[in-house]
């Protein structure tokens, strides 16, 4: 049971991280433009995810990164190489303000789950106490 009890820990750490760099590529995308024509560099698309329950043997969850939809939109900007013959790129829909509060959860999270594993940890040690005092 306590393995189990890890196991989930470990699943939420991993959703954790994936949640983490799929904020983190938008953060550092936000500035990038791209052509809308598809015939030059095209635009970053942001970035979001999306999170599964495990089946109920091995339990905890899946987090995968998924497009935004839309990913990027248009943005004005004439003087850009890539803007096309309206001066209009396509620039990351992306979101400072949604992206350092899925950052903030992330770091809420791993330390919810290193709080799991802890535990967990310290119940095996006292069941082990436990039984090589009885035996």
């Amino acid at each position: 049971m306590m393995t189990n009890a890890i196991g989930i820990a470990l699943s939420g750490l991993h959703s954790a991280s994936t949640k983490l760099n799929a904020s983190a590529n938008n953060i550092a995308n936000t500035l990038s433009v791209g052509s809308l024509d598809g015939s030059e560099q095209a635009p970053y698309t942001a970035q979001t995810t999306v999170s599964y329950a495990q089946d109920s043997k091995t339990g905890g969850v899946l987090t995968k990164i998924v497009p935004k939809d839309p990913g990027f939109i248009a943005a004005y900007a004439p003087n850009s190489p890539l803007a096309d013959e309206n001066g209009v790129v396509g620039v990351p829909n992306a979101d400072y303000a949604e992206d350092i509060v899925h950052m903030k959860f992330a770091e809420l999270s791993y330390k919810a789950n290193i709080g799991v594993i802890k535990t967990a940890s310290e119940m095996s040690k006292e069941l082990l106490s436990l039984f090589d005092k009885k035996v």
